[in-house]
């Protein structure tokens, strides 16, 4: 199983952060594997995670570590893919702490991915993750 996010460059963007406080609450927290560290969107629905990879890669899971109470719910995986057909995968996160593995259906060869998460467990809308990590296990 290789991480992508450990081996190749990418630029991340997200939704909101929490109060805007970047230092606290930012997106390179996501990717510190520090357990004490997480990124904190800020209230209001949807929120959303984007990765844009430098070259093209193959994506077939997800892994997301969210804070129980503020995870998200009704969420979609989207990428444009290498042919230029949208790839659109809905996920149902639990309602729990450790660390939860989704497989896509299908193989991604793609340079973005989006994570949208269109409804949270948190009555404000707020998300918080303390690792996601997109993975490759076929390398």
């Amino acid at each position: 199983m290789a991480s992508i996010l450990r081996h190749e460059k990418y630029n991340c963007r997200v939704s909101s952060v929490l109060n805007r406080d970047v230092k606290q609450f930012g997106k390179k927290y996501l990717f510190d594997e520090n357990d004490e560290t997480c990124w904190n969107s800020d209230q209001g629905c949807p929120q959303w995670i984007s990765l844009e990879f430098e070259k093209e890669q193959m994506i077939d899971t997800v892994q997301i570590q969210f804070q129980g109470g503020f995870v998200g719910r009704d969420c979609i995986f989207e990428a444009k893919q290498e042919n230029g057909t949208q790839f659109t995968e809905p996920f149902y996160p639990e309602d729990i702490n450790s660390v939860q593995i989704f497989k896509l259906k299908q193989l991604l060869h793609t340079k973005c991915i989006r994570i949208v998460f269109n409804e949270s467990t948190d009555f404000f809308g707020r998300i918080v993750i303390y690792k996601l990590d997109i993975v490759n296990t076929k390398k």
